[in-house]
């Protein structure tokens, strides 16, 4: 019988639940591939998660980084086997094409520099200054409005290449969110949105990488991205002011810290952005990313093999997380992600896989 002490053990009831539907692979043999589509600042995690899966499993994962947007149209069609986004969809998309989304991990969204002589977390800004420089109102490095907040700074007399992201992407969502936040007239003027209608000369590019790029190689730069991609690019982080105003640059404890002060880790709801949130440690444009499936999927062995890659995920991918500068889940939302797991049908109203408690028994011994 079932070890009462084990089921408390959250990833032990993982494990069991993972037995129970079917979707451990017996043997490499019978391995199949898995494909997904969106976010590309989750990329890395996709990425490391399919490495180690493919020498745990034989199985491999396609992952295309297409971003946030594009990545939903392609499961709202069932073309891939799972969504990724760094937005929690509308509920009423999220009905009207039949989804649902779960979390993945927490990232942060940091502005990133390419100055002369400026080191990583060297350059300080607030949100109301970074909102107008978005904006296009401020356009020269030594103007009056950032020299006054980096006094012990020589800032260069150049202009302010701005580089935005051309494609549908969650990251472009969660600034968006954090600026409207700090500055009303960015909320009135933009709004949150994945796509933004950004001002002339703006220098745009594609994804996670392209931005990536185009600070590197843009000298006077300045961009946003996923946290993840500033070692790998050896770009120019800035410290940001928080809400409580201090200044801090990004870190794996500033995003755990705007987590810990949200609903995420109170309730395991995980509806809400998680920027501008309360607390002296907290970095201020805290996100997190998403993985999407069908309700009711027209293709379940595709939808299965991507059940498999991501919950296996889950129960061995919590180092991995951390290894590309990711938070993990607190137990309460996985807790909640699995909850919502296991309402997956195929287009029968089956459940993909035997249910839960019959076979928990079997698999305890």
């Amino acid at each position: 019988m079932i070890n009462i002490k084990n089921l408390l053990d959250m990833k032990y009831f993982y494990f069991a639940f993972l037995l129970s539907l079917g979707l451990i692979p017996a043997d490499h043999a019978n391995a199949q591939n898995v494909t997904g589509a969106g976010s590309s600042a989750a990329a890395p995690i996709y990425r490391s998660w399919a490495k180690a899966y493919f020498k745990a499993t034989g199985s491999k994962v396609d992952y295309d980084p297409v971003g946030s947007s594009a990545g939903m149209k392609k499961i709202q069609q069932q073309a891939t086997g799972f969504g990724a986004t760094d937005v929690y969809p509308p509920e009423k998309d999220l009905m009207e094409h039949g989804l649902l989304a779960l979390p993945v991990a927490i990232t942060g969204i940091t502005p990133i520099v390419n100055l002369p002589k400026v080191q990583s977390a060297q350059l300080r800004l607030d949100g109301n200054v970074l909102s107008r420089i978005f904006m296009g109102e401020i356009n020269r490095w030594n103007a009056v409005e950032i020299t006054a907040l980096n006094p012990e700074m020589s800032l260069p007399d150049l202009p302010i290449k701005v580089v935005v992201r051309a494609d549908g992407s969650g990251t472009t969502y969660n600034f968006a969110d954090y600026l409207g936040k700090v500055n009303p007239q960015w909320k009135a003027t933009y709004g949150t949105k994945t796509s933004i209608a950004w001002p002339a000369g703006f220098l745009a590019f594609k994804g996670s990488d392209g931005v990536a790029k185009g600070v590197r190689d843009t000298l006077g730069a300045i961009g946003y991205l996923d946290f993840g991609y500033v070692a790998e690019y050896g770009l120019a982080a800035v410290q940001m002011k928080n809400a409580e105003g201090v200044f801090l640059g990004p870190s794996i404890d500033g995003f755990r810290a705007a987590l810990s002060h949200s609903d995420w880790s109170a309730s395991g709801a995980f509806h809400s952005t998680l920027t501008q949130r309360p607390g002296k440690s907290v970095w201020p444009i805290t996100m997190g990313t998403f993985v999407v499936f069908p309700k009711v999927t027209q293709a379940p062995e595709q939808t299965a093999q991507a059940l498999k890659f991501i919950i296996w995920s889950f129960l061995n991918g919590d180092t991995l997380v951390q290894e590309n500068n990711f938070v993990r889940l607190p137990d309460r939302v996985q807790a909640s992600a699995f909850k919502l797991i296991t309402s997956i049908r195929d287009h029968q109203g089956k459940p993909l896989g035997m249910s839960l408690m019959s076979s928990l028994n079997s698999f305890a011994q």
